[in-house]
């Protein structure tokens, strides 16, 4: 699945170029124009990366950085400032106050995404090795091979995507908006008439032999999976 990068950024054209050299290296680029935009989007959206303007307006992105560094879900989470603040006491503020680099306005492209990557890379240093587990379900996501009480279950890539998207936030409800962006991506026009096929796809192959259903349906809402004790 395709990482997500909550790209802060105030100018339009800036967040644009930006915007267009991640999707075209296969990342999902969720954009807040502002400091209290971004925190509000990271905290419902929990990205993979953060992409930080140092000047925004409301919240200055120093001050996005510390509040989500002291927030327990998103402490972990990499932070890159953008900035064309170069002197060595603001790369040294921004690298003390958390995150995790710091490049000077203006850069390539090619040098910010090798420093998305590398980040990314040292922040799940497990990379594709890892598993997912939830319930009695496990995700291999070496080998694309999904479990349920031990037994092979095959998967679409489709539901694939869509039940690692969900056992990676149990309990989580996805909107059929939502799903459309992170397993479809942005910018794809698909009905979210074909959210419900899929998760039909993906119940009937999660539930063959009589197995107990764990995708929960919540009433114009959306879907989330757990044990249906929430």
């Amino acid at each position: 699945m395709a990482q997500r990068i909550l790209l802060v950024e105030d100018e339009p054209a800036q967040a644009e170029m930006i915007t267009y050299n991640l999707e075209k290296a296969g990342f999902i680029v969720m954009h807040a124009p502002d400091g209290q935009a971004a925190i509000e989007m990271a905290r419902m959206e929990s990205p993979d990366l953060v992409l930080l303007d140092w000047m925004l307006p409301e919240v200055a992105g120093i001050d996005v950085c510390r509040q989500l560094r002291a927030d327990r879900d998103l402490q972990e989470v990499p932070i890159i400032m953008l900035t064309a603040r170069g002197d060595e006491d603001d790369r040294v503020r921004g690298i003390d106050t958390g995150a995790d680099d710091y490049l000077v306005k203006p850069y390539s492209p090619r040098e910010l995404i090798s420093r998305i990557k590398a980040l990314l890379r040292r922040a799940s240093p497990g990379g594709v090795d890892d598993k997912l587990a939830c319930l009695d379900i496990e995700i291999d996501l070496a080998s694309h091979k999904v479990t349920r009480g031990g037994a092979l279950i095959h998967l679409g890539p489709t539901e694939f995507k869509l039940l690692r998207t969900f056992m990676e936030r149990p309990g989580r409800v996805f909107s059929r908006e939502h799903l459309l962006d992170l397993v479809w991506g942005h910018g794809v026009y698909v009905e979210d008439r074909t959210v419900d096929v899929h998760i039909r796809r993906l119940r009937k192959a999660l539930n063959e032999g009589g197995k107990k259903d764990v995708i929960r349906t919540v009433r114009s809402a959306g879907y989330a999976i757990d044990d249906g004790s929430v």
